[in-house]
């Protein structure tokens, strides 16, 4: 659910009317729904009641930091793979002791942030990373506390590029060898083990994979406790997927997903904790831009739009789907005409959706691409010198705008002549 609807003739993004939003701050931009957000997080935070838990929004899906506020606020903790993260999460007002820090390639300097500014736990993902880590601690008098990503090798069934759980990917350490590299750990200055980390990758639509890896999750743990090892938290990472188009069989809710973790691991005795980025943001936000022209092409017309994949990546890199639909809500039995959907950039990639079915539309009108909430203004770019686009966030009949579009003065006063030009 979330709460983008038709009302009077004209889509509203909660009691804000998208059409006044688009009056303001011009096309193409980002508007998410505080209300869908909260919603989504406390679907988790309810399906784990009952058990010791965190919820960590992984932020790499959506890190405005009024996006982290108003989850911190609700009491989510934070996932962060970067310093940049973690600091954009302490700067919304997220404190150290609820902050997660995942990634394969943390840098002596993230290490050293994070210890100082204070940390949950690192995420350590290889034995050079926790050699480094325990090196770190010591020379700043500090304990560091870890869990062992551990790889299952359990195909998580998505998309090539956001698979994390198979032996061929980069993450983690094979969970063969757990032991052996917990036994490491445990003899390293200046870490302290708490738990064990698994996270086998994103938009899964499906329970089996997840009760895969947590079943031998669930078997380490024993082992890992009668090895002498201290195991009292299990972070067990995200990836619940979201129904990117309305007439797909709907992934699994929240509530299902707590159950079958309390079934498989709710006898340990854990703490646990999970790490939600594109349940939360996904569907609590609309990418809105503007028709600049329909054009008419050798067989098929061309509906090119302002947004390109430079706001909007996911349908050129995963071939990903959104539904897309007028602002303007069309009168009952609409004719409906197949478009190319294109932005302008010079990449044939910069294609959306191809003969998509939608209402017949004309220069100017507006359309909003659905369950853009997650992996969209992240992991924007200013190809083609193009501006990144406004994000703004509705809250009932009030909205903000949360980053504004830069100025071709702005963005071109970031780079520097050398003198010799």
């Amino acid at each position: 659910m979330d709460h983008f609807l038709y009302r009077d003739g004209a889509l509203f993004a909660e009691d804000v009317p998208v059409t006044e939003i688009a009056a303001a701050v011009g096309t193409p931009f980002y508007v998410y729904s505080t209300a869908t957000l909260l919603r989504h997080y406390h679907l988790f935070d309810e399906a784990l009641a009952g058990t010791e838990h965190l919820v960590c929004y992984a932020m790499k899906a959506a890190g405005n930091m009024a996006i982290l506020r108003t989850l911190a606020q609700a009491g989510a903790g934070m996932d962060v793979v970067s310093q940049g993260e973690y600091l954009r999460a302490r700067a919304a007002g997220v404190p150290g002791d609820k902050i997660v820090f995942s990634g394969v390639g943390k840098t002596e300097e993230e290490m050293r942030v994070a210890l100082e500014g204070g940390i949950r736990q690192f995420n350590v993902e290889s034995e050079p990373e926790m050699e480094a880590l325990s090196r770190v601690a010591q020379s700043l008098g500090k304990v560091a506390p870890i869990t062992i990503r551990v790889n299952p090798d359990v195909d998580a069934r998505t998309h090539a590029k956001i698979a994390t759980g198979k032996s061929e990917n980069k993450f983690g350490i094979p969970i063969s060898r757990a032991r052996e590299v917990y036994a490491m750990a445990a003899a390293l200055p200046g870490l302290e083990i708490v738990g064990i980390d698994v996270h086998i990758g994103s938009q899964l639509t499906e329970l089996e994979p997840f009760e895969q890896a947590y079943g031998k999750v669930a078997e380490l743990t024993e082992a890992l406790r009668a090895d002498g090892h201290t195991i009292g938290r299990l972070d067990l990472g995200g990836g619940l997927g979201i129904p990117y188009t309305r007439s797909n069989a709907a992934p699994p809710l929240p509530t299902d997903y707590g159950a079958m973790i309390k079934r498989t691991l709710g006898h340990l005795g854990c703490e646990i904790e999970i790490e939600p980025g594109r349940l939360i943001a996904g569907n609590a936000g609309l990418l809105v831009s503007s028709v600049i022209y329909v054009k008419n092409g050798e067989g098929r017309d061309f509906l090119i739009l302002d947004a390109a994949m430079n706001d909007l990546i996911r349908p050129a890199m995963y071939d990903a789907h959104h539904d897309i639909i007028p602002v303007i809500e069309p009168v009952p039995g609409a004719e409906q005409h197949p478009y190319d959907v294109v932005g302008p950039v010079c990449e044939s990639g910069d294609t959306f959706a191809r003969q998509r079915d939608l209402p017949e539309l004309a220069s100017g009108d507006l359309v909003a691409f659905r369950s853009a909430g997650a992996y969209g203004a992240v992991m924007s770019s200013e190809y083609n010198a193009r501006p990144l686009i406004p994000e703004v966030l509705v809250n009932g009949d009030q909205f903000a705008v949360i980053r504004r579009r830069p100025s071709f003065d702005e963005m071109m006063n970031r780079d520097t002549i050398p003198s010799w030009l």
